[in-house]
């Protein structure tokens, strides 16, 4: 009708932010990030001391990334300390007189974020690191104080102080909480946070040392001992036996498929894509192997080969104690048990890294010091025959 008008719909306010990252371009083609600060009326600008380079490579934008999420990281801990009141006000002034100041944590917890968005593994790992170095350095320890003292009173925390279960941490633990402290802060150095890394002023001697590993592992004459013992589950001790004679982790026998089982040349193999490496390998089974796997019957390509119980490791250790043996005894000791068999009957150290599915010799190494330590036994056992 003429003379009526619609009403009008207003459009949502857009509540505007009162701190904004910004960016300034620099000379050399590189941009300095800022934060632009509104309060009561007055603008203020927060240069953070962060850089984003040109984009020339993928570590570049690794970089980017990862100054970007630390900066994103301050502009909202400003926002929260601007918005919660008069005492935030109080408090957003003083940080404004300390613009250049990135607290630890708030920097750990950048690294964290980063390292997840990049599918890296241990995220639970970064934030136990995060939680020692509150107890050891309180809240408010800005990352620009860390130096050298500061390093060597972390790694003495871990050693003599910190315990999370009402027992200090092993040595292992102390070694990955170390390496993941030491790169977040070369995360920090090239996020241009930090001059330089302390850890790397530090004495090797001075460091976390990972310990070496200690392989359980059985003898020729345990592993006929399980032979001839019976077991509760007959399909676990199929399972725990073939991987005696093959050396697949528990992991990759429960993923193994019907399909992955081929015949080259009379030959018997297995193609696997590792689950701990996700290496693909191409396994050659030996007759011994051959004997404890399953036959297939009229199972389709997709099934698996060995139907286990979740219960594995549970079940195998009964097992284990009628048959006499007493030590360290998991799965993983068929594994551990395939590799000493194979260097102590004359393989060569190349050829089992190859069958264990390796990426570096040096991994099968530690099963190399436990042969020799067999001879060096051997050797001594006339030792006062002749006396």
């Amino acid at each position: 009708m003429k003379g009526h008008n619609m009403p009008r719909t207003r459009k949502p306010t857009k509540v505007k932010e009162p701190i904004r990252l910004r960016t300034k371009e620099l000379a050399d083609g590189s941009k300095s990030l800022y934060l632009d600060i509104y309060c009561n009326g007055k603008r203020t600008y927060e240069y953070l001391k962060m850089y984003l380079i040109p984009e020339t490579n993928r570590n570049a934008r690794q970089q980017n990334e990862t100054t970007m999420t630390a900066a994103n990281a301050i502009k909202s801990k400003r926002i929260i300390e601007l918005t919660s009141g008069e005492a935030g006000i109080v408090l957003f002034r003083s940080i404004v007189n300390h613009k250049d100041k990135v607290y630890l944590l708030d920097w750990m917890k950048t690294y964290e974020e980063n390292q997840k968005k990049r599918g890296k593994k241990g995220i639970s790992q970064i934030r136990s690191v995060t939680g020692i170095l509150k107890e050891y350095a309180g809240e408010r320890f800005t990352l620009d104080r860390i130096d050298l003292t500061f390093c060597q009173g972390y790694i003495d925390y871990m050693l003599t102080t910190y315990r999370p279960k009402g027992k200090l941490i092993a040595a292992s633990t102390r070694n990955t909480y170390y390496q993941i402290f030491n790169g977040a802060l070369n995360t920090a150095v090239r996020a241009k946070r930090i001059l330089r890394n302390p850890f790397n002023e530090m004495d090797k001697s001075e460091k976390p040392k990972m310990p070496e590993s200690v392989r359980s592992y059985m003898t020729i004459e345990e592993v006929r001992a399980l032979i001839a013992t019976p077991m509760q589950n007959e399909e676990v001790k199929r399972a725990y036996l073939f991987s005696c004679f093959c050396g697949l982790r528990i992991s990759d026998i429960l993923g193994l498929k019907w399909k992955d089982v081929f015949v080259d040349n009379g030959q018997y193999r297995l193609a696997v894509a590792m689950q701990k490496t996700k290496e693909p390998i191409y396994l050659p089974l030996s007759n011994e192997a051959l004997k404890w796997m399953p036959e297939r019957g009229d199972k389709a390509v997709d099934e698996h080969v060995f139907e286990l119980p979740t219960t594995v490791n549970q079940l195998i250790k009964p097992w284990a104690k009628a048959a006499g043996i007493s030590k360290r005894f998991t799965f993983h000791t068929a594994r551990h048990t395939f590799a000493t068999m194979l260097l102590t009957l004359g393989a060569d150290l190349y050829t089992v890294s190859k069958l264990l599915g390796h990426t570096s010799v040096k991994m099968t190494q530690v099963y190399a010091k436990i042969v020799n330590k067999k001879k060096d036994d051997a050797v001594n056992l006339t030792n006062g025959l002749f006396d």
